[in-house]
């Protein structure tokens, strides 16, 4: 028996509909979905002894592999918000947190970057901060409640990510603990199966008071630490000023030796970061998901910790954009932008889907007021484009070897002024 079922445009309507198709005795459920999620979903859903057809009224969904459909994978911090989650969770639970945080950050890079510490992964901040953040009283419900409520989102990230959504799928890959990332995910609409985040479960892990003391102990030596100069300044540790190797020195054994030695240390050989060669993994493991291709992949992120992940799509032929990102960001990425608003996401979204990569790096190289007014851009954006930028648009360029360190210099005093602190950090 075949039955052709319509949907709705929500979810939940498919789901009556798949739900009531259990009941009867249909072997072929053919559905037809308006939206992304709706067919991502039904797809991700088991369906025992029977087969799932889906289609769409979009004439790039076919069958029940998307095909090459293109799609959008976006860090979170930084795209679509101006938080550091985990350097405010430090600023929250540990006195003077900001500052002991950066310093980690600037250790972090520094074993990355300079050192380039055998099989360390950029983004391990995350978990080195973890038993400071035990010592000070953190929990799983205090970190989820903290970021659910503190979510700071990019100026027109809601709509911006919600049009991409209309258009092809998306998927989150973040550095940011699973609470952020998923509360994130859940405000956007993006089904926790396409949110890549490091995964946190901190009351696994037991912590005595005298190691909660050694630890508040540690965070007041450290802070007492000279600076580590800025890594991507540098090339080799031989260059590092005398305090600086001091620094390095000392925390080398305070968080692999000392801390790593307590029972809370636990947590630093079971937390995984999705950093670096991560992020990448996630990219291939959610084009394995859609049946498609790096080349399909518009991949936008920021820092240190999306490198690997710009490589990666810019070099199989998708697109890799840097949003207000630094000089790790800018040098792995075809086209930077420069933003205070998200439109601009959705803007290069919109032509990547209908033109691919040449498409979207036309815009980049003539982006201006006379080409997009002429181009086949959704009004929709146009309109909101030019009704927040009425004199000067936001930067939108090519990276090319000749305005790289023009754009690196921008593109860092932008974030510095629109993130804050957050924005200093690699």
């Amino acid at each position: 028996m075949h039955e052709i079922l319509q949907s709705l445009r929500f979810f939940r309507m498919t789901r009556r509909v798949y739900q009531r198709a259990l009941k009867t005795e249909v072997k072929t459920l053919e559905i037809q979905c308006f939206d992304f999620s709706s067919v991502y979903r039904l797809q991700s859903t088991p369906m025992p002894g029977r087969e799932l057809r889906l289609r769409s009224t979009r004439k790039f969904i076919s069958d029940t592999k998307w095909g090459n459909v293109r799609q959008f994978n976006s860090d979170c911090e930084g795209p679509i918000v101006l938080n550091d989650n985990a350097l405010e969770l430090a600023a929250h639970f540990i006195p003077r947190g900001e500052d002991f945080f950066s310093r980690l950050s600037k250790y972090d890079d520094y074993l990355v970057d300079v050192l380039k510490k055998p099989g360390y992964r950029a983004g391990s901040t995350l978990k080195m901060i973890l038993p400071f953040l035990m010592a000070f009283g953190a929990t799983n419900k205090k970190i989820e409640y903290y970021s659910l409520y503190h979510i700071k989102l990019v100026p027109g990230a809601i709509e911006a990510f919600k049009y991409i959504q209309s258009k092809m799928p998306l998927f989150l890959v973040s550095t940011s603990y699973s609470p952020f990332a998923l509360a994130l995910g859940e405000k956007l609409g993006v089904s926790p199966e396409n949110v890549y985040s490091t995964r946190l479960d901190l009351d696994r892990y037991e912590i005595d008071a005298s190691e909660a003391i050694r630890l508040k102990e540690l965070v007041k030596e450290i802070l007492e630490l000279p600076d580590i100069e800025s890594p991507h300044q540098l090339n080799s540790p031989e260059y590092l000023s005398p305090q600086a190797k001091a620094t390095i020195h000392r925390l080398d054994r305070i968080i692999w030796q000392d801390v790593m030695m307590m029972k809370c240390g636990r947590v630093l050989h079971e937390v995984n970061p999705i950093g670096g060669i991560e992020k990448a993994k996630a990219v291939e493991n959610s084009v394995e998901k859609m049946g498609s291709d790096i080349s399909s992949v518009v991949y936008a992120g920021d820092s240190i910790t999306d490198a690997e992940a710009l490589s990666l799509v810019r070099e199989n032929g998708g697109l890799a954009v840097s949003f207000n990102g630094n000089s790790y960001a800018i040098e792995a990425a075809d086209i930077a932008c420069i933003s205070p608003h998200a439109v601009v996401s959705a803007i290069l979204a919109d032509v990547f889907q209908r033109e691919g990569k040449e498409g979207a790096m036309h815009l980049a190289s003539n982006w201006s007021p006379v080409v997009l007014r002429e181009s086949a851009i959704d009004g929709s954006l146009l309109a909101k484009l030019f009704s927040e930028f009425p004199d000067d648009l936001p930067i939108v360029k090519v990276v090319t070897d000749e305005e790289k360190d023009q754009i690196v210099r921008q593109s860092e005093a932008y974030r510095k002024y629109l993130r804050g602190k957050a924005g200093a950090l690699g």
